[in-house]
């Protein structure tokens, strides 16, 4: 997961039909660069969880992307998931490296804190999330950052950042441009009135935009 800025896609939080959802992400992602997958899979049941795995992970790992479970070390573990992403009321950071390895992909959530990124990055997190950045009916959003905490972040620390929260084709070139490691999308990409692939190349096309304008 290295470049300027990169695509992280997250999955619907319900799946009703695996076959018909991995073919959709297949030509989403063979529409565009993604760096990552994030199966972000709820309050559903383990086996719910596990069948998710079982049929995206050779998808992305295919098309040169990460795997990241959300939530559940114990289960990305099992699971062979490259590794795991954890918000400030689940699994705390050091609990899910012990669980996970030293080899592992752990990134936290950090909502629109500064203090709580640098705590994460010092205690030896793979990448930090700030969000929501713009209004999200994804998930319950309790925090609204700012761009400017990512350009502020890029400034002073190397643990990349994720934005995350609301990101669309039409909003992602002002954080890929602000400092953005990584944007990640959900809605903005399966909720996309021309389909899954037409939303992975216009939100390349908004990261190449953002990138441009960087100073």
């Amino acid at each position: 997961m290295t470049a300027d800025c990169r695509l992280y896609i997250i999955t619907p939080p319900r799946i009703d039909d695996l076959a018909v959802f991995g073919r959709s992400l297949a030509h989403a992602m063979d529409a565009g660069d993604v760096a990552a997958l994030q199966i972000r899979l709820k309050d559903q049941p383990d086996e719910i969880i596990a069948a998710a795995v079982d049929v995206l992970m050779p998808i992305a790992h295919a098309r040169g992307a990460a795997v990241i479970l959300n939530d559940r070390p114990d289960l990305a573990a099992r699971l062979g998931c490259d590794g795991v992403h954890v918000g400030q009321s689940d699994t705390p950071y050091a609990e899910a490296r012990r669980i996970m390895g030293a080899d592992a992909m752990i990134g936290v959530t950090c909502h629109d804190s500064l203090h709580l990124a640098m705590e994460a990055a010092e205690a030896g997190a793979d990448y930090v999330a700030f969000g929501a950045f713009y209004p999200t009916s994804t998930k319950d959003a309790p925090t609204r950052a700012d761009p400017e905490i990512l350009t502020g972040w890029q400034s002073h620390v190397e643990t990349p950042c994720v934005a995350i929260g609301g990101i669309t084709a039409d909003n992602a070139a002002p954080l890929a441009a602000a400092g953005a490691d990584f944007l990640a999308v959900s809605a903005g990409i399966w909720a996309h009135p021309q389909g899954p692939e037409v939303a992975v190349k216009a939100l390349n096309a908004a990261i190449a935009e953002g990138l441009a304008q960087r100073g």
